[in-house]
């Protein structure tokens, strides 16, 4: 039984722990990560009564009356328990275990996610959705008839720069990385694990055929950015390359920049 007295079933998230979640569909939904605060909008918009500052997608989250819960880093742990939610979605890279914790021992289920490659990210949003008892929405399989056959050949070398002063890069072991060998795009950097710091010299001197710019979670621009580097750069929607859900159908139809 759930804390409200009503039937409650066991299930396993992404990094094995039990959450419980009430039997039948769950109702009442916090998410900490943007990606899946798309996604499950795309489903039952209705459950979803928090999210963090960054859920950008879709736009209309506050006209819906969605409560902002702050930052993925530090979300307000009063205002989610406060809003009684039957679950809060939270992912193992974007969120901190110990804001994981600090929910858990008060008695507010957590659902984590752990997501590398885009396989397992529709895979982990799968998972989501049978717990949750809700219906696997059209784009889900759209998406995996895009992403989950052979990868397209190398066309492009890249470097993904996410952040400036310090400058830091995507590495090998992530989802943009993956998602951009997919794409034909090989990332210059995927020989470091995770998102490394380096400079400026050292971007260039992997030569790569293009520097792509996202707009997040640095947000560079025409002015911020591109004034760095001698090879070139292009400026891309950070959301095409690092979010999960329903963005991977836009996502599919990205091109090697300069074709």
């Amino acid at each position: 039984m759930t804390g409200s007295g009503t039937p409650a079933r066991t299930h396993k998230d992404d990094l094995g722990a039990s959450v419980v979640l009430p039997d039948g569909e769950v109702r009442r939904v916090v998410s900490l990560v943007p990606s899946l605060t798309e996604a499950l909008v795309s489903v039952r918009p209705d459950a979803l009564v928090g999210a963090t500052d960054w859920c950008t997608h879709p736009g209309d989250l506050d006209a819906r009356g969605v409560t902002r819960v702050r930052g993925t880093k530090n979300p307000d742990l009063a205002t989610i328990r406060a809003l009684a939610p039957d679950v809060v979605v939270a992912n193992k890279e974007e969120n901190r275990e110990l804001d994981v914790r600090r929910l858990r021992e008060a008695g507010v289920a957590v659902w984590v996610t752990e997501i590398d490659t885009v396989p397992g990210a529709l895979a982990s949003i799968a998972r989501i959705f049978a717990a949750f008892g809700w219906p696997e929405p059209a784009w889900l399989d759209g998406a995996r008839e895009a992403w989950c056959g052979e990868s397209a050949p190398p066309s492009r070398s890249v470097a993904i720069p996410i952040w400036r002063d310090p400058w830091i890069v995507v590495g090998g072991d992530t989802f943009t990385s993956d998602l951009c060998r997919r794409l034909g795009w090989v990332n210059v950097f995927a020989d470091l694990s995770r998102y490394p710091g380096v400079d400026v010299v050292q971007i260039e001197e992997r030569s790569p055929d293009v520097v792509l710019l996202p707009d997040e979670p640095y947000v560079f621009s025409a002015d911020d950015g591109p004034e760095a580097f001698t090879v070139p750069t292009e400026l891309v929607e950070g959301r095409l390359l690092t979010w999960y859900g329903p963005s991977l159908l836009e996502a599919a139809r990205l091109r090697c920049p300069g074709d």
